[in-house]
C-alpha cells in the first residue's frame, strides 16, 4: 500500500470511532451565536458597530461549521492548506469586484 492510501485508512478509521457528542456541543454554541445575534437585530447600535460583530461571530460560526459538520477537522494538512488558500484566492477577488462596484456610488446610479 501507499503512503497516501495508509494515510488515509487510518484517517478513516480514527473517524469511524468518535463520539457524537462534540457535535451536540458544537450545535448548540451555533444556537447560542444564531440567538445572540437574533437578539442585536434589535438593539439600537451604530451601524459599523454591529456589523462589525456580527462579523466576528459569523466567522466563528463559519469555522465551526467547516471543523466540525463538514469534517475538516479530521482532514490531511494538505487538504486544509488548500481550502484556506482558495478561501483566500476567493476573498482577494471579492475585495477586487467590491472595490470595482463601489465605483456606481460614485456615478450617482441609484
Amino acid at each position: 500500500m501507499s503512503n497516501d492510501a495508509l494515510t488515509g485508512t487510518t484517517v478513516a478509521l480514527e473517524h469511524r470511532g468518535h463520539s457524537h457528542t462534540p457535535f451536540y456541543i458544537v450545535w448548540g454554541v451555533l444556537l447560542a451565536i444564531t440567538a445572540v445575534e437574533v437578539l442585536l437585530a434589535y438593539e439600537r447600535l451604530q451601524p459599523v458597530r454591529m456589523l462589525s460583530i456580527l462579523l466576528g461571530l459569523s466567522i466563528v460560526k463559519a469555522a465551526l461549521i467547516i471543523l466540525w459538520f463538514m469534517h475538516m477537522k479530521y482532514e490531511l494538512t494538505r487538504m486544509r492548506r488548500l481550502m484556506m488558500i482558495s478561501l483566500c484566492v476567493c476573498l482577494a477577488l471579492m475585495c477586487v469586484f467590491f472595490a470595482d462596484a463601489f465605483r456606481i456610488l460614485n456615478l450617482g446610479v441609484k
